[in-house]
């Protein structure tokens, strides 16, 4: 019985020994993969928008739909609304999650899109980082209906082999368009003084 004590309390002591080095761990690292986040987040912004003279990732306007919250960048440029960005995703790629970064013009069309997280086969699906690709997408209207594949009776080719990807960034593209459609005019003044 005293044996069994013994392995009880080593165990309890390596277990502690190790929940508090990851502790330290994970509060010596936590600061520095925000900033590499945010910097990677500043990063996709600039790349998918129009250009602005604002802080985007400051000015922004946050919705909650279905359960999901939804953050909108707005960009700025002399005070008129010269886009906005929005993060999406879909859990229905080959590889499981897809995340992009959606960048809108003034006009309400799709400007620029950048994958932000992917994990699709080499070669095939993870194709869906291709500027080729990426070209179907631009300047067509950012309204729900707009992204469906050819094979889903749209106007949107996908990639040879790559159904699945293909389809999956359209998801993701058409969910944003559906938040985005519906809170247009909020998120265009978001940014602009208000008046008293």
């Amino acid at each position: 019985m005293k044996e069994i004590f013994k392995l009880i309390g080593v165990l309890t002591l390596i277990s502690a020994a190790a929940g508090l080095l990851l502790a330290f761990t994970n509060n010596r690292t936590f600061a520095h993969i925000a900033q590499a986040r945010n910097a990677e987040s500043l990063r996709a912004l600039a790349e998918v928008l129009p250009a602005f003279d604002n802080q985007p990732n400051e000015t922004v306007f946050t919705v909650e739909e279905n359960g999901q919250h939804w953050t909108f960048f707005v960009a700025r440029q002399k005070g008129a609304f010269a886009g906005a960005a929005v993060e999406s995703s879909s859990l229905k790629g080959y590889g499981g999650l897809i995340k992009i970064m959606i960048g809108i013009n003034p006009d309400n069309s799709l400007r620029h899109f950048k994958i932000l997280e992917q994990q699709e086969t080499p070669g095939l699906g993870s194709k869906i980082v291709d500027a080729t690709f990426h070209s179907h997408f631009e300047n067509r209207p950012f309204v729900p209906e707009t992204w469906r594949l050819k094979k889903d009776g749209g106007e949107i080719e996908a990639i040879t082999g790559a159904t699945i990807s293909s389809r999956a960034v359209t998801e993701a593209i058409r969910i944003a368009a559906e938040v985005y459609s519906r809170h247009a005019d909020e998120i265009r003044r978001t940014g602009l003084p208000t008046t008293p």
